[in-house]
């Protein structure tokens, strides 16, 4: 019994400034809470929902500051928490002052199950209890949703009314969150529908392309976080793009996407032949034939084939030619 008690004294440093973290927290929540308004309903909801955390197991952070600190959760009627694993908070260099901040950034002012997160496209930004701070969802394909690069692990770990609670792998990183645009109710939407253009692609037979591009949007999400809209130039399938490996598949995507929505007419009437694509330093040439048109001597054979008022798509007859752009890959 002592030799298992010992073999865990390196715990006691965390557990100690855990502990002071919490205190702190639920100083602050009470220095900062209104005494003449009585505990609202949610108050019992978050109690329900750290009981849940408790008895999931490996959550007990989370689940403490819902029962000792309600109030750090709601900022109105609604809210969805991303409950970060007790094994990487201990992993964390947070001082106690900045707990309080990261949690904050973890929940959202609005009511989102698993079932509503499947429906909104990568792009789709949410409010954050932390001021001017926002979470995006970076990927949601095959039955799984990625924010901020975190993947949820645990879904509806707590579902009530207002209250829905996810765990997640990892945690949000603050530095990182992205600048959202447009607002929509309590969350913002970036603009390109990449989960959409991605089933699209795959339904009209573009299927390597598509595996591509979903292989690699993360990216372009986090390099192009104000990026509104998007002309896609899909080639047919080819070995070519679904068995390149990252970095190099990233690059040939980003060559096939230019950072503005341009129909076919548009691209018949430009003056400037010149395209600028989402691979940075590579732009493509228009190069206008009797009879169609045609971008690096590649011609467009299904102009138009998807649009939105975000996105449109032009199937392409082959592979633009990589060796101008990626002379440093041979």
């Amino acid at each position: 019994m002592a030799n298992s008690s010992c073999s865990h004294w390196w715990h006691a440093p965390f557990y100690i400034a855990m502990s002071l973290a919490l205190a702190f927290i639920a100083l602050t929540q009470l220095k900062h809470a209104r005494p003449e308004i009585p505990p609202s309903s949610g108050h019992g909801l978050a109690l329900n929902a750290s009981r849940a955390l408790r008895l999931r197991g490996g959550f007990h952070i989370t689940a403490t500051l819902l029962q000792i600190s309600p109030d750090l959760f709601f900022s109105g009627p609604q809210s969805t928490v991303f409950a970060i694993q007790d094994s990487v908070i201990s992993n964390l260099s947070v001082p106690p002052w900045e707990m309080r901040r990261l949690i904050r950034f973890h929940i959202s002012p609005s009511t989102l199950p698993m079932a509503e997160l499947f429906n909104k496209p990568p792009g789709f930004c949410l409010k954050t209890l932390e001021d001017n701070k926002n979470l995006m969802i970076t990927k949601n394909i095959g039955g799984s949703v990625t924010i901020n690069g975190a993947l949820i692990s645990q879904p509806d770990m707590f579902l009530d009314g207002p209250i829905a609670v996810h765990g997640i792998l990892g945690s949000f990183d603050m530095i990182k969150s992205p600048s959202c645009r447009l607002l929509v109710g309590n969350a913002t939407y970036q603009g390109v529908e990449w989960s959409r253009i991605i089933r699209l692609l795959s339904s009209e037979g573009f299927v390597s392309f598509a595996v591509g591009l979903n292989a690699v949007v993360d990216g372009i999400l986090e390099d192009y976080q104000n990026l509104g809209s998007v002309t896609i130039l899909a080639p047919p399938n080819s070995g070519f793009v679904s068995s390149s490996s990252s970095p190099f598949l990233d690059r040939i995507v980003r060559l096939h996407i230019l950072p503005q929505r341009l129909t076919y007419i548009e691209l018949v009437s430009m003056d400037d032949s010149s395209l600028r694509t989402l691979l940075p330093g590579s732009v493509l040439k228009i190069d206008k034939l009797p009879r169609n048109l045609a971008v690096n001597g590649v011609e467009i054979t299904r102009p138009d084939m998807f649009s939105s008022k975000n996105f449109v798509i032009h199937g392409i007859s082959k592979d633009f030619d990589l060796g101008e752009f990626f002379t440093s890959f041979k």
